[in-house]
């Protein structure tokens, strides 16, 4: 092999994830307008508003657990209230609109600020700690946001959650009738949040961070700030969550209060573990895969052939709750790096086992003949 066909095979090797991505939302992009079938997967032909709808609900979903990812993956920080940011951008945008009477895109602005002004408060205190007491500080912060949303129903709407204002929202945005459009901004907020995430983990800001992940004493001593470092993450992460939220507020027309409680933002530890912690594109099968099982799982549970079954099957079978733990508890024993782990640690052992080969093929090559019989004697 010459060495510039081994430059285009490393060129093409390095490429080939931008390449495969980019192929891959071209092909989401067109989906609304495919015939296509998914039984047992997908409820409906991929051009119905139906499938549309549970499509776009994974990507939101996978957007916010890519910002969660960001958080825990590369800045090491173990979350228990990242719903909070999601909650603030679907209840930002609903007070916007509905209380301030502004236009949609001011009022995704407004959400946005919001969420990150409550990041900078909520994110400057829990930063003080880390590890669990740091788990436990942005615990708190949920439940108190959650006991605000629960007790303002003038202005969240309370426990029956905050309508979407549609006399504010452009007609391409609101009704089944223009699900697709939803279906493509929910893909467009995905890969604006990717491509955000891709930006922090490819500069210096995502390097500090994981460094500080690993040794945080090492960058001090470089005279660096592990806390400014995780702060910023911290606000990025939730901004993009408060993304995803304002997406959500749109695409399901309001929000209820489990947007910013803790259950959500565990909910969202489990898409990430189960996708793969660190990993991007796990994340991303992680929230679709779990949305997907969600919405599966449910008709299963409630399906006439659980209904069948002896009361020792048909009780836990009919809780989907039951099934999410059962596969979460197949994945932690099976699974351990997730999806994306799993793949990565294989696809890891095949290259070693390939370079063993190699190197063994040129030891060979270098030992010297064996000297003749004859010679020796």
């Amino acid at each position: 092999m010459t060495a510039a066909s081994r430059s285009q095979r490393v060129s093409l090797r390095h490429h080939l994830p931008a390449l495969v991505g980019a192929a891959l939302v071209v092909f989401m992009a067109v989906l609304p307008l495919l015939n296509l079938s998914l039984p047992g997967i997908l409820p409906t032909p991929t051009y119905m508003p139906g499938t549309l709808a549970l499509l776009s609900l994974c990507m939101v979903f996978a957007a916010l657990a890519l910002s969660y990812n960001l958080l825990l993956g590369s800045g090491g920080m173990l979350s228990f209230g990242h719903a909070l940011y999601f909650g603030a951008g679907a209840y930002g945008l609903g007070i916007a609109l509905e209380h301030f009477g502004v236009p949609l895109w001011p009022g995704v602005f407004i959400a946005l600020v919001g969420g990150m002004v409550i990041a900078l408060v909520t994110g400057a205190v829990s930063m003080r700690v880390s590890g669990i007491p740091f788990a436990m500080v942005t615990l708190a912060f949920a439940q108190a946001g959650s006991v605000l949303v629960r007790r303002n129903s003038q202005v969240t709407g309370g426990e029956e959650g905050l309508s979407l204002n549609t006399a504010q929202v452009p007609d391409f945005l609101v009704g089944v009738v223009n699900t697709r459009n939803l279906y493509w901004f929910a893909l467009a907020v995905l890969v604006v949040v990717y491509l955000v995430v891709l930006w922090v983990d490819t500069s210096r800001l995502g390097h500090l961070a994981r460094a500080t992940r690993e040794n945080e004493q090492r960058v001090r001593v470089l005279g660096l700030s592990p806390y400014r470092v995780r702060l910023v993450v911290f606000v990025i992460a939730a901004i993009l969550a408060s993304l995803a939220g304002v997406a959500y507020m749109l695409l399901q027309s309001g929000t209820v209060p489990r947007a910013v409680s803790a259950d959500l933002t565990i909910t969202v530890l489990v898409m990430v573990v189960l996708g793969g912690v660190g990993f991007r594109w796990g994340a991303i099968v992680g929230g679709v895969l779990y949305t997907l099982l969600d919405q599966r799982l449910t008709v299963l549970a409630g399906s006439e052939m659980i209904a069948g079954l002896p009361d020792v099957l048909r009780v836990p079978l009919s809780e989907p709750l039951f099934l999410f733990g059962v596969l979460f508890i197949l994945v932690v024993m099976f699974l351990p790096g997730g999806i994306a782990g799993t793949i990565d640690a294989a696809r890891r052992r095949r290259r070693g086992e390939k370079a063993r080969g190699l190197l063994q093929q040129i030891d060979d090559a270098d030992e010297p003949a064996e000297t003749p019989a004859e010679l020796r004697a």
